[in-house]
């Protein structure tokens, strides 16, 4: 249904612009070649790729990558706040501290015992320090903060001000329809109608014969161990959307802004009333959707192409995937593939801190990307060991996640409630999977011989030597991942 797609992915610390300049300057003319096998764009940048794309042409190749550039839905960044050039210090550092270890031995009567051997966590760490320090001068420097704390409250007010636009979006059928009914004919009809879409859906709840998965996610539980964070945004939304509405309703309605302040706190209040309403409906719409999706059981699997991943896997310690899959069509599904990807990605740069993805220790690099007017999402990652030990990694510890994210994939295994199922069917969502992936032509690894748990082991043991003295815990602490 696509013409095949020509797709330069980039992870690079610093600024795009400095990034394109310096990938021209090193593979500028094989880029303009390839540029060339490419269709010429139909929209505003069409003269900048017919300019780059000229036969002897001269001109800069780094604009129209940018201006082509589709930047990531949901992204998350393994060993986040490390830049490379830290990560290669803190690798170097690891290797001198292991000659450092190993000897020479002090006295010959010592062969084969470490001059390091029987000393306390603290004098380890202190004598190590003093023997590298000369060698590595910035251990006197304090690190940078992984994540400035600036970042982190942008990042938070981010999802903090998704939650109230998502809430707000959720209120305005009610909002609109209190305004035409009296206040307890409203409140009547929204709860009749909240118990007859609940039975249908309490109905319609269980998976299709087959379909089902056990799962130690339980969705319910999920919301009832949020109930304090969601009444605080609720209440957080009551204040500010009564704060914002207030002026206009006074210009509206010719009151006071005294007078006006308590119509439009309970005009808000009864929007929010219509709130478990308006996620019913989209539950039940969901469902019904859901219940007539076709899924593939057994997708056809290119052999030869096969053959090509496997031969360019395994390599070094890292491995790199991609893969295109056309889109479910529908409002719908637009609407909560799009909501819940921008949703996802807010809350991963809020909770994925710590340089992993929840409890899994092997994602470098994971995002998806909308293509083709939002009709196909594209994933890559680079991951640590296998492929199947990638995916089972994600179906046993993320799958809710990875439902969400990839759930509205053509083909996808069934799912319900948009996060339960789905991947969670391990061997269908992996055959789904690898029919879906394409062979990367090229792949760079800026540490090729690191993996995600090493980085940061390497990282928390410079961090201690970065310290001129540790107390008995934390030399202890920090002499386990020598």
């Amino acid at each position: 249904a696509f013409d095949p797609l020509f797709v330069l992915e980039a992870n690079f610390d610093g600024p795009p612009g400095v990034f394109w300049g310096q990938l021209e300057a090193t593979l500028g003319p094989e880029l303009r070649d390839m540029l060339r096998c490419c269709k010429a764009p139909l929209d505003e940048d069409g003269p900048l790729y017919a300019a780059v794309t000229a036969g002897g042409s001269r001109a800069p190749i780094a604009p129209y990558l940018e201006a082509r550039t589709e930047r990531p839905s949901v992204f998350h960044h393994g060993n986040r706040g490390l830049s490379r050039d830290r990560i290669l210090a803190d690798g170097a550092l690891f290797l001198a501290i292991r000659a450092a270890l190993a000897g020479p031995p002090v006295e010959p009567e010592t062969l084969g015992v470490s001059p390091y051997a029987g000393a306390t966590p603290q004098d380890v760490h202190d004598r190590l320090r003093q023997a590298l320090v000369p060698g590595f001068p910035w251990l006197n420097d304090p690190a940078p903060p992984r994540i400035p704390l600036p970042e982190r409250l942008i990042d938070i007010a981010r999802l903090f001000w998704f939650a109230i636009a998502a809430i707000f979006c959720l209120s305005a059928p009610g909002l609109i329809l209190s305004l035409a009914m009296p206040t307890t004919r409203y409140l009547v009809l929204i709860a009749a109608l909240l118990v007859l879409i609940g039975l249908l859906i309490f109905r319609k709840r269980a998976p299709l014969p087959g379909t089902g998965v056990p799962s130690h996610f339980k969705l319910v539980g999920v919301l009832l161990r949020q109930a304090p964070l969601i009444l605080l945004l609720v209440a957080v939304y009551l204040v500010a959307a009564t704060a914002a509405s207030v002026v206009p309703a006074a210009l509206l309605t010719g009151l006071d802004a005294r007078q006006a302040l308590p119509e439009t706190a309970r005009w808000v209040l009864l929007g929010l009333v219509s709130v478990p309403l308006s996620l019913a409906v989209m539950l039940l719409w969901l469902r019904y959707l859901e219940r007539r999706d076709s899924a593939q059981d057994a997708p056809a699997i290119d052999e030869t192409m096969l053959a090509g991943m496997v031969r360019r896997e395994d390599w070094i310690a890292q491995n790199h995937m991609g893969s295109v899959v056309l889109l479910k069509p529908g409002v719908l599904r637009a609407i909560l593939v799009h909501a819940g990807h921008l949703g996802l990605g807010l809350l991963l740069r809020v909770k994925a801190t710590n340089g992993y993805l929840g409890s899994m220790r092997t994602v470098h690099f994971a995002h998806w990307a909308f293509v083709n007017n939002s009709s196909r999402l594209m994933f890559f990652s680079n991951f640590d060991h296998s492929w199947g030990s990638y995916l089972d990694d994600f179906i046993e510890k993320a799958h809710p996640g990875l439902t969400l994210a990839w759930g509205a994939g053509v083909g996808f295994p069934p799912t319900r409630f948009l996060v339960l199922d789905g991947a969670s069917h391990g061997r269908q969502f992996k055959t789904w999977a690898l029919a879906s992936r394409a062979v990367s032509r090229f792949w760079y690894s800026a540490y090729r011989d690191f993996t995600v748990d090493q980085i940061e082991r390497q990282a928390r043991i410079a961090e201690g030597l970065r310290k001129a003295r540790l107390n008995p815990k934390e030399a202890a602490a920090w002499l386990q991942d020598l």
